[in-house]
């Protein structure tokens, strides 16, 4: 498909998705998805100020979720290679006409890992509290709801005996709908290759305690509790100590931990992230 001189890009043949990832540290749907579409968008595929296609055209496309499909835009975006115009939608944008925004997670080895982890919690502090105060204020029933019912996919997973990643990256992602600022999604959706692999260790080094399991179940519930009761200080309140005893549970992983087959996956896991994104 040549550059186009039309406003908007045309759909190209569906492009299969790659084989599902087995384990921990693989590519990712939404990894396929934005290195295709970065890669067209160089090749000149898409020409600058060409549309996109809508999210739909690219869940046929790619045969993926619109989820992944936003995860992988919100990536573009943040390399600089498109954006939102009113009226237009997502667009392709010139050459120098963005910076990206990059994190340097600086990781070689189990100290590196600790603190990466760490500055992504001081990181996720702020945003997280100020989002889930704005969720209390702006909240709809239903979005409420689908907090609530995120906050139960965490207990299933545990039940089941799975690390709860997705679920507890789910419980934030609907905090960030229910606030009603899509700067918060945009950004929360950036990070989310770093929040991964932070949740990650979070949530394996918890599991190997169930007081640790236990402290953040109560954690996530008061979060979920201030949001639905509508009151923004006990949220900000409720999501500030969230960040503040997640940290102190990573500080407090030993080194049977970071020796084990789960801690050694995890900072490879955290190694990866940072080759990606330099």
């Amino acid at each position: 498909m040549r550059a186009m001189k039309t406003t908007d890009a045309k759909i190209a043949a569906p492009i299969a998705p790659p084989a599902r990832p087995t384990g921990r540290g693989k590519a990712t749907l939404a990894d396929h998805v934005t290195s295709v579409l970065a890669q067209q968008i160089r090749d000149g595929e898409f020409a600058p100020d060409a549309r996109l296609p809508s999210e739909m055209e690219l869940t046929e496309r790619f045969a993926v979720s619109r989820t992944v499909i936003r995860e992988a835009i919100s990536r573009l975006k943040s390399e600089g290679l498109v954006g939102s115009r009113r009226g237009s939608g997502t667009v392709v944008l010139g050459a120098n006409t963005a910076t990206p925004f990059r994190l340097d997670m600086q990781v070689d080895d189990v100290r590196d890992s600790i603190q990466a982890v760490l500055r992504v919690i001081e990181l996720r502090r702020g945003v997280e509290g100020e989002m889930a105060a704005l969720a209390a204020q702006r909240r709809t029933r239903a979005q409420s709801q689908a907090i609530q019912q995120a906050l139960k996919a965490i207990d299933k997973a545990t039940a089941e005996g799975r690390d709860g990643v997705q679920e507890d990256f789910a419980f934030h992602a609907a905090i960030s709908n229910a606030a009603h600022n899509p700067l918060y999604t945009s950004l929360v959706q950036f990070l989310s290759q770093f929040l991964h692999a932070a949740i990650r260790v979070a949530r394996v080094n918890e599991a190997r305690r169930s007081d640790f399991s236990q402290q953040v179940r109560s954690e996530h519930a008061a979060i979920a509790k201030a949001i639905a009761d509508g009151d923004p200080a006990a949220a900000r309140a409720a999501a500030l100590q969230h960040m503040e005893n997640s940290a102190q549970r990573i500080q407090a992983a030993d080194c049977e931990f970071w020796d084990s087959a789960d801690g050694q996956e995890a900072v490879r896991d955290l190694a990866q992230v940072k080759g990606a994104e330099q």
